[in-house]
């Protein structure tokens, strides 16, 4: 057997059947007999997810009031409390590439594109839109050319609707997406949680089988039926039980997918794209136990999500308030107002939490996903109700491979240090081994 020998299965073992390509999460089968520890720390990659969300946070309810390990986690942050040892807070950080240019106005709720690049967008809305390379696209680029998928894109609202001016000169792309492949080529962040499925697990050379498949409602697993028969046997127990588990998050997605592709389908007055769960709760979720499935089989290791557009009015009836997201970023220093945005907030973050829990929970050589995963949660603004794109708030979540201690808070002077340090000293956890990032002027002091 595998794990008896030094015979061993290749990282990037396939199960193949009719229109689909499996890939297999880590297991203790693909290291050798001997060595294995230090086998698994050359070949367990670290990955990275980039999430932003728009219109800032509620003043007063985001910074802890310590710095010291053992802080107490503020209102908002909450919900990432369990994780504490995986999360960097950071406060002071100054979001530069969002604020105008000088002579230029403007702009203030057109530029989620600077998120990722540190570089102030051009003011356009023709074609010639310009901004500069993500930090996610810089890491595909490194890390991300052995995998199925590069990168993946994920967004929860469709800005289908939006013509090619959101106001004040701006081009739509720059808050449409905030993924730059490179500083003239945005890409397009993916709502419908059934196209990144069959990008994940369609072999991508026959979308007639694929279609033939989803006819017949039959499983993915059920046509790779075959090969999990005979590899099952040459797998330890504990491999055994890892897989089954594995299969069986494909095929909860899968059902969860069926649903939401009848309730599409069964109400048409909605405009729903057709998968799309209509619901902000259930969608973001599927997105996170997509990408989580992403990266335990090692399909993409660089994701990026896009929580919400600029200027959206949605609602989040789970938030326990019926405020819209912009709507109540504007709460004109009211206490009361204010109070209702942090819960917005929260909950948010509580959505963000759901997936650090999924890659907690994932077991990989002698940790977790999350040991090996390193999640920037973040916004460009501060106080939005005065569209201040200082003292901004970005979050750090993960091990990132044992190069993030956590349970830290690093607070800034305010207007000192530009996001672009921080997105720099990203870069060096993945060893790319840049001199600068965007409008960066050094390394994130005490970050390392």
């Amino acid at each position: 057997m595998y794990f008896i020998t030094n015979r061993r299965l290749d990282r990037r073992t396939f199960l193949r059947g009719l229109g689909t390509t499996l890939a297999l999460p880590f297991l203790e089968s693909m290291l050798p007999a001997r060595g294995a520890r230090a086998e698994a720390k050359k070949i367990i990659p670290t990955r990275f997810v980039g999430a932003f969300v728009p219109h800032g946070v509620a003043p007063g309810y985001w910074i802890p009031e310590e710095s010291t390990p053992g802080f107490r986690f503020p209102f908002v942050y909450e919900p990432l409390e369990p994780f504490r040892k995986h999360v960097v807070l950071t406060s002071g950080l100054w979001s530069q590439s969002s604020e105008n240019p000088p002579g230029v106005t403007g702009a203030d709720h057109f530029v989620a594109a600077a998120y990722l690049c540190a570089v102030k967008p051009k003011k356009t809305t023709g074609a010639d839109i310009e901004v500069g390379t993500s930090v996610d696209q810089v890491l595909a680029a490194h890390i991300g050319k052995t995998t199925l998928l590069p990168s993946m894109q994920l967004g929860v609202e469709d800005p289908g609707a939006n013509s090619t001016n959101c106001g004040q000169g701006y081009s739509c792309v720059y808050t449409n997406t905030i993924s730059w492949q490179t500083p003239t080529r945005p890409l397009p962040m993916e709502i419908n949680p059934q196209v990144v499925f069959e990008r994940m697990f369609g072999d991508g050379s026959s979308p007639e089988l694929r279609r033939a498949r989803r006819e017949r409602q039959a499983s993915i697993l059920d046509s790779v039926s075959g090969s999990l028969h005979e590899l099952l046997p040459t797998v330890s127990h504990t491999d055994r039980v890892r897989l089954e588990q594995y299969l069986e998050d494909v095929r909860e997605i899968e059902r969860r997918l069926e649903i939401a592709a009848r309730a599409s389908t069964d109400v048409p007055d909605v405009k729903v794209p057709y998968g799309v769960p209509e619901s902000f709760h259930e969608h973001i979720q599927i997105q996170f136990d997509l990408l989580a499935l992403a990266f335990q089989a090692d399909i993409t290791r660089v994701a990026t999500v896009l929580y919400a557009r600029d200027l959206t009015g949605r609602v989040y009836p789970e938030s326990g308030t019926d405020i819209s997201f912009h709507g109540g970023s504007h709460h004109a220093e009211d206490p009361g107002r204010i109070a209702q945005f942090a819960r917005l907030n929260r909950y948010h973050v509580q959505m963000l939490a759901y997936l650090v829990k999924k890659l907690a929970d994932a077991r990989e050589a002698d940790g977790s996903l999350l040991d090996h995963s390193l999640i920037l949660y973040g916004s460009n603004m501060g106080n939005s109700n005065q569209h201040l794109h200082y003292d901004v708030p970005h979050v750090l979540v993960g091990g990132a491979g044992g190069r993030l201690k956590g349970d830290r808070h690093l607070a800034f002077p305010s207007r000192t240090v530009p996001t672009g340090n921080l997105l720099l000293s990203i870069l060096d956890m993945f060893d790319v081994g840049l001199d600068s990032f965007g409008d960066s002027t050094g390394r994130l002091v005490g970050l390392a």
